[in-house]
């Protein structure tokens, strides 16, 4: 482990408004209203299901922004949430769950976390801040569970310590169900929903034989799904009582979701990774069903059509917006701090491939412009969150992960 506090907090670049929107910083701005994705799409022969479905106007922030690089040497983070304090939770996919700090301090590695399977896309990955923190010092965080038959994706909860040292009285609170022997598409985001509801959202693990369990209500492979904070099923869950559907799914037929928020009024937010093409954002609703793998834009990683090709069918949701090409999303939020008015109401979604920010303006359900964030660090962006300040935190998935602060300059 190369970790250093404020390793490269000089690095700190301003960034103009236009040099934020741009892919490249070489690139011209695009003309108003023009799409700001401008690259060939893989599937040039589907045709979204509504107008403003895919490739939104390109916008720009007026403000001036600047990045400092608060703390890098961090080993694959997956996770970041705030306490508090002030201080950050992050997590490193092999099983590390640490404490840095604002000013970029580094703490050990925090004890007593259950083993993790840290292979291919697995490991320890999210993590959240009860909601009733203050009182009973609860986190929670979600990781690949090794099992007899395999793995899959588990959640626990625990006492962080007053010193932040250590996690007590740790419960494992969900368990998806059925273990694979695989390494990827675990899911795995985390959001706690006004009303107390935890949100927990899963992969299908990717394999052939698998995919087809994202639309089976016996099993949580490809769903999302709401448990009480104590693990416990809400009774108003939309499968509960239904013969052969497992209570605690909310939403099925989703491929690899790593990114939900949760707004004020209760809607539910999701970001799933699509093949070549095909990441989606929906608005993720009790009961529903997202189609995959039955209905995909995209085309499969070797080329061709994903299954029938279908991207549309009834009794299936479309998503409110997709990419192709894809920007592979990590995690979201949704910006409400005072640092950017302009930006409340606005979605956050990290960017792995593309390796920026999408900043995505709503319009009620629908998106109808996106920036690109943070673009000049050239480092895969895996989670995004809001500080009490109003700035911008993200870290980076990489063998040196970053904590970057993105603030007005």
């Amino acid at each position: 482990m190369r970790l250093s506090a404020l390793a490269v907090a000089v690095s700190s670049i301003a960034l103009t408004a236009a040099c934020a929107a741009e892919g490249s910083q070489d690139a011209p701005p695009s003309p108003a209203g023009a799409p700001l994705e401008t690259r060939a799409a893989n599937a040039p022969d589907q045709r979204p299901a509504f107008a403003g479905q895919t490739r939104a106007p390109g916008v720009r922030t007026q403000a001036a922004l600047a990045h400092t690089v608060v703390a890098s040497g961090l080993v694959e983070p997956w996770g970041l949430a705030m306490l508090p304090d002030g201080r950050w939770l992050v997590t490193e996919r092999p099983g590390r769950l640490r404490i840095v700090t604002a000013q970029g301090v580094v703490g050990e590695p925090i004890t007593g976390l259950p083993e993790v399977d840290a292979r291919g896309q697995g490991g320890l990955l999210d993590v959240l801040v009860g909601p009733s923190f203050a009182q009973d010092r609860l986190i929670y965080w979600s990781y690949a569970e090794p099992r007899q038959g395999g793995n899959a994706t588990s959640v626990a909860r625990g006492r962080l310590s007053p010193d932040g040292a250590r996690v007590e009285n740790v419960q494992v609170i969900f368990r998806a169900l059925p273990a694979y022997e695989g390494t990827l598409h675990y899911g795995s985001s985390l959001a706690f929903a006004p009303d107390g509801k935890l949100f927990i959202t899963l992969g299908e693990r990717s394999d052939a034989p698998m995919r087809p369990q994202a639309q089976d209500l016996g099993s949580h492979m490809g769903k999302t799904i709401r448990i009480n904070a104590d693990g416990t099923v809400p009774q108003d869950n939309p499968f509960v009582g239904r013969e052969g559907a497992l209570p605690e799914i909310w939403s099925l037929g989703h491929r690899n979701v790593q990114g939900i928020a949760i707004a004020r009024d209760g809607a539910v937010w999701t970001v799933e990774h699509g093949t070549r093409g095909g990441d989606e954002l929906n608005l993720d609703r009790a009961g529903l069903n997202y189609g995959w793998p039955d209905v995909a834009y995209g085309v499969e990683y070797r080329g061709g059509a994903i299954g029938a090709g279908v991207t549309a069918r009834e009794g299936t949701e479309q998503p409110v917006y997709y990419w192709d090409p894809v920007i592979a999303p990590g995690g979201m939020t949704i910006y409400d701090g005072a640092m950017f008015p302009g930006w409340r109401g606005n979605l956050l979604v990290a960017g792995l491939r593309e390796k920026h920010i999408a900043r995505l303006v709503l319009d009620g359900n629908r998106v109808v412009g996106e920036e690109r964030l943070l673009t000049d660090l050239g480092e895969r962006v895996r989670d995004v969150a809001v500080a009490t300040d109003g700035a911008v935190w993200a870290i980076t998935d990489e063998p040196e992960g970053k904590l970057v602060r993105l603030a007005a300059r």
